[in-house]
């Protein structure tokens, strides 16, 4: 694979020449923009897209064949996949299409989508099995069917696409906040079982102008949220020179920042002793003052510290 060029600022530039790209979702929008910005610096891209609609309604070839047009036509090379990404079996074709086509996986970029609103209560079960299905069941199967084949190699970099609707909240977006949020426990542990190998995870939390967010958004934000903004802090976590694991980012607008879980301090009990509701009501106060909180590792590591500090350990 290629080093990084020197741009004209003296900085390194990031190359993907001998790399091999999945976009997912990627015929229109935000993944669009992935796409093509990835086989500008060099990737052969395969561009998935079922070619639905934001319901995930319908399909169509031409999404994803306009934009491997548009990249052919560039100088670049790319394939399309019109496979979804919701069932194995269509995850597992679309990473055989990069392999058959371009015969290795170094990226892949987490991105197709659907959205339809409604209160969990109201909601058809079909609509929230299908977002269920697309954005963490799809999430899960492309990884799932990319890992061995990055493993062959000993390198991948793989990018999720979460959303700030389920780790804030967003009215009418239960099954769809929930599908983003599972992602990043979906991360966390991918992380931990293929780190080691050179293959890295990461999360972004994006907030763009694109079809699944009309009407969402202030009309007077629209034009400081253009996906080409959210593009390049992906297209770093999709490099070599990334090595963040398990790292979630929310992107927006130009600004690019790092997202943590954390703890509060917290009340500590005896655990030698009974402890009841009335304790912990009586002390509810500071079991959520956030004061002096630290990112959160796990419970396993945040009872090891309290049984050290306690001498049992």
């Amino acid at each position: 694979m290629s080093d990084p060029a020197p741009s004209r600022d003296g900085a390194m530039t990031l190359r993907f020449d001998g790399r091999v790209a999945i976009v997912t979702g990627a015929g229109t929008g935000i993944g669009r923009i992935y796409a093509l910005q990835l086989a500008e610096r060099g990737a052969k891209v395969v561009v998935n897209d079922l070619g639905g609609s934001v319901a995930g309604q319908g399909r169509s070839r031409q999404a994803a064949d306009a934009v491997v047009d548009e990249i052919r036509a560039a100088g670049g090379e790319a394939v399309a996949s019109h496979d979804s990404v919701a069932t194995p079996e269509g995850a597992g074709r679309i990473v055989a299409t990069a392999v058959e086509h371009f015969g290795r996986l170094d990226v892949l970029v987490n991105n197709a989508g659907n959205l339809k609103m409604a209160k969990l209560g109201e909601a058809p079960v079909g609509d929230v099995d299908a977002q269920v299905g697309v954005h963490l069941m799809g999430t899960l199967y492309c990884c799932r069917a990319a890992l061995p084949e990055m493993q062959r190699h000993g390198y991948g970099r793989i990018v999720l696409t979460s959303s700030g609707s389920g780790l804030v909240g967003f009215a009418g977006q239960a099954a769809y906040g929930a599908a983003k949020t599972g992602m990043v426990g979906l991360m966390n542990c991918i992380s931990r079982e293929y780190g080691e190998q050179g293959i890295f995870i990461n999360t972004i939390v994006p907030t763009a102008t694109t079809r699944m967010s009309q009407g969402l958004l202030w009309p007077q934000m629209e034009k400081f949220l253009r996906p080409e903004l959210v593009a390049p802090a992906v297209l770093f976590l999709a490099s070599e020179r990334c090595t963040s694991n398990s790292g979630m980012f929310a992107v927006a607008g130009g600004h690019v920042a790092k997202l943590e879980v954390h703890k509060a301090p917290g009340v500590q009990f005896d655990p030698t002793k009974p402890v009841t509701p009335e304790m912990v009501a009586a002390r509810f106060d500071t079991v959520c003052d956030m004061a002096g909180a630290a990112e959160f590792r796990g419970t396993q590591a945040a009872m090891e510290k309290m049984l050290t500090q306690m001498g049992v350990m």
